[in-house]
């Protein structure tokens, strides 16, 4: 760090990536990544990481991305689940952060499930 101009963008980076990451219910949409111990193992720290990036972007404010702990099929990890106020949930199952990319181009801007990432594609 060279400045204080420097450390205060580094905060207000720092401060918009949390506040990606909190819940607030009512109207946003909500991304969240099971992070459990078999998730986890199956790669879901850069499917995260993937959708943390790619909405901020792509500034999608109505939209946060946080994670859970097992989703209950570990089988199929990474899983993700994508919760839309008025709509089904959407589980995404072996998740890669390329899909997750797709996701969030398809799913979240268009308005379009990727049904070939969804756990009904995958049974």
């Amino acid at each position: 760090m060279k400045s204080l101009d420097e450390l205060k963008a580094i905060r207000e980076k720092t401060l918009a990536g949390i506040q990606m990451r909190k819940e607030d219910g009512g109207d946003n949409v909500r991304v969240v990544v099971g992070m459990a111990t078999c998730g986890i193992a199956a790669g879901a720290r850069p499917v995260l990481s993937a959708f943390i990036e790619e909405v901020g972007k792509r500034s999608l404010n109505q939209v946060s991305v946080t994670q859970t702990g097992c989703i209950g099929v570990c089988r199929l990890e990474p899983i993700v689940e994508v919760f839309v106020p008025g709509e089904e949930k959407v589980t995404y199952v072996k998740m890669t952060p390329e899909r997750a990319q797709r996701v969030v181009a398809e799913h979240l801007v268009n308005k379009r499930v990727v049904t070939e990432f969804t756990i009904g594609a995958a049974d």
